[in-house]
């Protein structure tokens, strides 16, 4: 398989911009700073997505209306924050720009 994993997504669409940010979801839990109330382009962090016990192991970008994109299985998507599986996973936000 080829493509973007979500971190590397996350990061190329802010290089696209002219932010650099970190390489992997737990280190860019240490990029910006921590918000609670979302905006359109903040990072939303999940743990538990993966075996993995860093401080958050799957990235996306707030892109209003309860909504994140990211990369998943199976490419590209958007998807609903309040959708069960990311709900139960969320562990923050940070805001880059």
């Amino acid at each position: 398989d080829t493509g973007f994993d979500c971190s590397g997504f996350v990061k190329y669409v802010f290089a696209q911009m002219g932010y650099s940010l970190s390489r992997t979801a737990a280190q860019q839990t240490t990029n910006g700073y921590s918000v609670t109330d979302l905006e359109v382009g903040d990072l939303v962090f999940f743990n538990g997505t993966y075996s993995s016990n860093t401080a958050a192991s799957h990235v996306g970008i707030y892109i209003g209306d309860i909504q994140f994109i990211h990369a998943a299985s199976g490419g590209i998507k958007i998807t609903s924050l309040s959708e069960d599986y990311y709900a139960a996973r969320y562990v923050g936000a940070r805001r880059v720009i």
